[in-house]
């Protein structure tokens, strides 16, 4: 064997590891076995299954599992991993078979080798460190990887709910600028009835607000761990001591509050907690999709379009069409949406796909899960700086389509009913006279009471019903 490499064996048989890799062989063999996305682990999921391992060391140090050299080498790995020092020597796939038994395994591997280094060993001797023997004690990939997803899932919705409430307050401050600004209201895609352009984005931070409140309760389902259920929630090799203080000990590790499942047996089963919060997240997706959607519409032209509101121009539309200007930014947001979506269909089916004791489909689920909220945190961020507060509305256009459109005779039907009204929308449109002139001609009504019932700002909140 050349000196480049150390022979390690495992179950299966024997293996060539490069001499300086911090990896071994089962990492190795998963590596081979599942060239399936290019992407490695994610690297909060890296960090989070290094925070475990530190935790479970600390407390199989002060329980007396091993020697508390060993456990505290194995703290002082785990704190440099939790650092990135050692992403490079995590070489599994995103997506790999075993329930994640090849990413726990690299990390238990990363982890032994460089304690061992900090013993005074070289790299392989497991006689010094061993990965399972040592930094997998007490544990299972079965506790270990749902409880580093639900971890990195708590980390990495921070920032998504962070830039959610940052929308709102964007979309409040429109809402507060565009009050005063009347437009007509559509229904399916026709004239309905006088809106204020402010009321249609107060509207739009309400649907976002209640996505906050929903990813926030669908998020602490996410503090409720397995660790200690070890193999299929039975704590099969755990000791209680273990048991009744690994959950605390993470806690301080993680810098949050995590606690044991109820029922160790049904949260090593069940992946309905990861569920939840993709639900949450798609249907946060499909608001924010029709919000862009609306936006479009509403600043589609800018000549020959609704042109009601003007987007900020942040890139030219066209190659071919010279000043062309598209709403590039409503687009983008549209398609994390699309994805989102797609990635809730995936992880539904991981999530259902379990049997028995065990779901082995966590890796997919956790790679799109993982990228739906990544994906959605990046989008609000953009669509909050490049679009949202650099909307300005086309005022003169909101007034002239209030003024022509027959919508506004709505306001006419309790004083001269929906029949007649109904048919002075229908000459209007038919020859292009507006309802106030058709009114004034036919005498149905004074001006000033005219003027006072088609008050633009008043047709768009509730007033008393007056004499006919």
């Amino acid at each position: 064997m050349s000196e480049n490499f150390r022979l390690e064996h495992d179950s299966v048989g024997e293996l060539e590891v490069p001499a300086d890799a911090y990896y071994g062989v089962q990492t190795l063999r998963g590596a081979r076995n599942f060239r399936i996305t290019g992407k490695g682990l994610h690297p909060l999921f890296i960090a989070n299954m290094a925070k475990i391992k530190k935790a479970t060391a600390i407390v199989n140090g002060d329980t007396g599992a091993f020697d508390k050299k060993i456990s505290d080498a194995i703290v002082t790995a785990c704190d440099e991993v939790i650092g990135g020092k050692f992403d490079f020597a995590f070489i599994s796939d995103a997506i790999q078979g075993g329930a994640g038994t090849t990413a726990n395994m690299n990390s238990n591997e990363v982890i032994a080798n460089r304690a061992i280094e900090l013993l005074g060993g070289a790299k392989g001797d497991y006689s010094v460190c061993h990965p399972n023997d040592h930094v997998n004690y007490a544990q299972s990939t079965n506790d270990v990887i749902p409880t580093a997803g639900k971890m990195t899932v708590i980390d990495l919705i921070k920032p998504l709910l962070e830039n959610l409430e940052r929308l709102t307050l964007a979309l409040d401050e429109k809402a507060w600028e565009f009050d005063g600004i009347i437009k007509m209201g559509r229904t399916q895609l026709q004239d309905a009835v006088p809106v204020r352009l402010g009321q249609e984005f107060a509207a739009y931070s309400a649907v976002i607000r209640r996505d906050i409140k929903r990813i926030k309760a669908a998020e602490l389902e996410m503090h409720k761990i397995n660790m200690g259920g070890s193999a299929i929630g039975t704590s099969i090799n755990v000791d209680p001591r273990y048991l009744a203080e690994i959950a605390e000990v993470l806690s301080k590790v993680a810098g949050y509050e995590l606690e044991k499942a109820d029922d160790l047996i049904d949260a090593t089963q069940n992946l309905d907690g990861f569920v939840s919060v993709s639900s949450a997240l798609k249907t946060c997706a499909v608001n924010l999709s029709k919000i862009s959607n609306d936006l479009r519409l509403m600043g589609s032209g800018p000549r020959t379009g609704i042109g009601e509101i003007v987007l900020p121009a942040k890139q030219n539309g066209s190659s071919i069409m010279p000043g062309k200007i598209n709403p590039v930014i409503p687009e983008v947001v549209n398609q994390v949406a699309f994805l989102v979506i797609g990635h809730d269909a995936t992880i539904c089916a991981a999530a259902e796909a379990g049997q028995l004791e065990l779901n082995a489909f966590e890796p997919v689920l956790f790679y799109q899960l993982f990228e739906s909220i990544t994906a959605m945190t990046a989008a609000v961020d953009t669509f909050i700086e490049n679009c949202i507060i650099g909307i300005v509305p086309n005022k003169e256009k909101c007034y002239a389509d209030v003024e022509k459109s027959t919508g506004i005779v709505t306001a006419m039907a309790p004083y001269i009913g929906y029949q007649r009204s109904a048919a002075i929308a229908k000459e209007s449109l038919r020859t292009g006279v507006s309802v106030r002139e058709i009114i004034l001609r036919d005498g149905i009504m004074s001006k000033e009471r005219l003027e006072e019932l088609l008050d633009a700002r008043a047709m768009t909140e509730p007033r008393e019903i007056t004499s006919k």
